[in-house]
C-alpha cells in the first residue's frame, strides 16, 4: 500500500460509522405522509385502571389515556395535539373528527385551528375542519384521517 492512501477496509469502516451516526436520528423530527412515527403511550397505572367512577350522572370523567375532553374542542373549531401528531375538530355540535397533524405539503406539523380551517405555519396550507380537504395553499392532498373514540366526555385515539 502506498503511503498517504487509505485502504479499502478503512474507507468502508469510516463510511459505515458515518452512515450509522447520520441515521441514528432519522424519523425523530416531523415526518410527513405515511411515514409517521408511531408513538406508544404508557400503560395507565394500576390505580387508574382499578378505580371505577361512582355516582349516577351520565357524564363520566375522562379516561386516563384520554386525548382530550369533549369540552376542550370548540364547535366550529378544533385543537392540535402535536405530541400525538393529531388534530381533533368539531365542525358541528357533537360531531368530532380527527386527522393527521402532519401537513401533506412538506411534513410540517399544523399549528392551529381557526376560521374554519386547520392551518399550517410553514407555507400557508389550510384544510377544512369538516373533512380535512385542502382549502388553500400548496398542500397537494387532504390530511389523512385518524380514528378516535368518544366515550362520555372523553376523546381517545382508537
Amino acid at each position: 500500500m502506498r503511503r498517504g492512501t487509505a485502504s479499502r477496509r478503512s474507507v468502508l469502516i469510516v463510511g459505515a460509522a458515518a452512515l450509522a451516526a447520520g441515521c441514528s436520528k432519522y424519523g425523530d423530527e416531523n415526518e410527513g405522509g405515511n411515514g409517521e412515527a408511531q408513538k406508544s403511550k404508557p400503560a395507565p397505572s394500576a390505580s387508574a385502571s382499578a378505580s371505577k367512577p361512582t355516582g349516577t350522572g351520565s357524564q363520566q370523567p375522562p379516561a386516563a389515556d384520554a386525548l382530550a375532553k369533549t369540552s376542550d374542542i370548540p364547535v366550529g373549531g378544533g385543537k392540535v395535539f402535536p405530541d400525538d401528531k393529531v388534530v381533533v375538530t368539531q365542525p358541528a355540535k357533537g360531531d368530532f373528527k380527527a386527522f393527521s397533524a402532519i401537513c401533506t405539503h412538506q411534513g410540517c406539523t399544523v399549528k392551529d385551528v381557526s376560521g374554519g380551517t386547520i392551518n399550517c405555519p410553514c407555507h400557508g396550507s389550510k384544510y377544512k375542519i369538516a373533512d380535512a380537504s385542502v382549502a388553500g395553499g400548496p398542500a397537494p392532498r387532504p390530511l389523512d384521517k385518524r380514528q378516535i373514540k368518544v366515550t362520555g366526555n372523553s376523546i381517545t385515539l382508537a
